[in-house]
């Protein structure tokens, strides 16, 4: 990735996030700072994630989801050669 995420507007994003407290919390706070298409789009890059984990088809998936083929593509990336935070939370998910 050329773009630097590591920025003090971005880690200040990050301790907001840090401080909500329940989901209701996230609710109030994402449906300000992000457009509802937003949040869906990230939404489905988690359930498509959670399917690719499950050995779901890509067809399985976009059947399920709405994800194009370039989404779950663009995720599949992301878990195999990214820096394993879906495989961290959902460890931390399957121990709750």
């Amino acid at each position: 990735m050329s773009k630097k995420i590591h920025t003090e507007a971005v880690d200040s994003l990050f301790d907001a996030v840090l401080s909500l407290r329940n989901r209701e919390e996230c609710y109030q706070f994402f449906e300000d700072v992000c457009t509802v298409n937003e949040i869906l789009s990230l939404s489905q890059r988690f359930e498509v994630a959670k399917m690719l984990k499950e050995k779901k088809t890509y067809l399985e998936i976009s059947e399920k989801t709405g994800a194009s083929t370039a989404t779950i593509s663009r995720v599949n990336r992301s878990l195999n050669y990214g820096n394993d935070g879906y495989d961290m939370v959902f460890d931390r998910i399957s121990k709750e």
